[in-house]
């Protein structure tokens, strides 16, 4: 960043105008930030996108390779401290590389996966011993993750879940039972975090190693789109878990499952918006070359009338990305390097209306541009041969997980509303914003009451 930001509340958008200084753009992005988006672009273009037809047949020995080359160039590590192996990077970092590698399909699906809910929860919530331990091989891509929460009855009411863990008459071990449903990554995971209710009572997260007696992984689920991604479920029959595989403390699992989620919000959003434009260069590609009634595609009025409001649509997606990174950022490294959970937890949850924001302005800006990328092409864009079709079905699922969007925009009246029971701002209130206008080169202060 190039200046020092204020702290902004989350959600103070809605009721105040920002100054000009505290709003992070992609102007701002640095040069090792730079840097970093080109290894990942051209790892994408150079390593992924030659094997697209693989991993869409659900050849996950392919994903597991280049998830390891992935580790290799530092692309699994930016969010995992140095001590533990990592780059140490911030969040708007790590949206760079989810919005490089977003346009991946499957491959970008594991690759979100691995590097956010699977990994951050030890990150921010696990003991020393516990970093020491995994955060190492994750960062490389020697361990990969994933993230056991959805169950039969439990989706978006996660508290709902049935899984349950006594420990046993040693004392040594928890004994894990129950079904974990749509799991990313589970046919090739080395770790997996489940939650689980102690005593059929406290939500509670622990780590699992595959190797764990009693873990048994499901056949893989036949889905519409990321078939490249793998989905099964993980059974949990009297599965044996070491006591100090407990992450975070008993009854508290909430507070790590709805954080992480919140934050895989905010990445899935990057995701979309670089699915989103590889999806308009595609198009793009395709109506200068196609013509009909003697002329190019691209030259009609409807045709461009489409492509202005795909592009405005991912400008204000981009917008609302880098914006929201600055502010995650501007909280998060305000914090020691010794906080405790609960601060950490206050920080990421401090801005759980924008990271709702981003999910789903994301996915339905994604949802948008590929289908009228598809309708652009025309009848090409329902066969197979042309990248638009797969795109539209994998398209799809992004409005579904890290919480449906009827229930993330619940998430913005809810919060707001807190909110303004503990007085952080209130909508009567009238101030004097200042909006800064370029004007010969300088800016220019206009007071606008409100």
């Amino acid at each position: 960043m190039k200046t020092k930001r204020q702290e902004i509340q989350g959600g103070e958008f809605i009721v105040r105008t920002p100054a000009l200084h505290t709003v992070f753009t992609p102007e701002d992005v640095t040069d090792e930030q730079r840097m970093l988006m080109e290894t990942a672009k051209r790892f994408v273009e150079d390593r992924v996108d030659p094997y697209r037809s693989a991993i869409e047949d659900g050849e996950f020995d392919e994903v597991v390779r280049l998830l390891r080359e992935a580790g290799e160039l530092g692309l699994l590590a930016h969010s995992v401290p140095e001590v533990y192996g990592g780059l140490g990077l911030n969040k708007v970092t790590k949206g760079i590389v989810g919005e490089m590698t977003g346009r991946t399909s499957g491959y970008g699906v594991a690759h979100s996966n691995h590097t956010c809910i699977a990994t951050l929860p030890i990150t921010y919530f696990g003991t020393e011993k516990q970093k020491q331990k995994y955060l190492p091989k994750l960062a490389s891509g020697e361990y990969i993750g994933a993230y056991c929460l959805t169950e039969p009855n439990a989706g978006s009411d996660a508290l709902a879940s049935k899984t349950k863990a006594i420990l046993n008459n040693e004392g040594s071990h928890y004994i894990l039972n129950g079904t974990k449903i749509y799991i990313t990554n589970a046919s090739f995971s080395d770790t997996f975090i489940v939650y689980a209710k102690v005593d059929g009572q406290h939500f509670t997260a622990f780590i699992v190693e595959k190797g764990f007696p009693g873990l048994v992984i499901g056949p893989e689920e036949k889905k519409m789109g990321i078939k490249g991604s793998s989905t099964c479920s993980v059974l949990l029959e009297d599965c044996l878990v070491p006591k100090e595989n407990v992450l975070g403390e008993i009854g508290k699992g909430h507070v790590i499952a709805l954080n992480v989620l919140n934050l895989g919000r905010y990445n899935l959003g990057f995701a979309a918006m670089g699915g989103a434009i590889h999806a308009l260069d595609t198009t793009m590609a395709f109506i200068k070359e196609r013509k009909q009634f003697g002329r190019r595609i691209s030259d009609f009025p409807a045709s461009k009338e489409k492509i202005i409001k795909m592009a405005a649509r991912i400008f204000a997606a981009e917008s609302i990305q880098y914006r929201t990174g600055g502010l995650l950022d501007s909280r998060l490294e305000g914090l020691k390097e010794n906080a405790l959970p609960k601060e950490v937890a206050a920080g990421l949850m401090e801005y759980i209306m924008e990271c709702a924001i981003c999910k789903v302005y994301g996915s339905e800006t994604l949802d948008m541009v590929v289908d009228e990328g598809l309708q652009l092409h025309g009848g090409a864009g329902y066969i197979a041969e042309y990248p638009i079709e797969q795109m539209y079905r994998d398209s799809r699922i992004n409005r579904i997980f890290e919480g449906t969007n009827e229930i993330n925009r619940l998430v913005l009246p809810t919060q707001l509303l807190k909110k303004l029971t503990i007085g952080a701002y209130s909508l009567n209130e009238k101030e004097e914003r200042k909006r800064y206008f370029p004007l010969s080169g300088k800016l220019i202060a206009v007071s606008v009451s409100c």
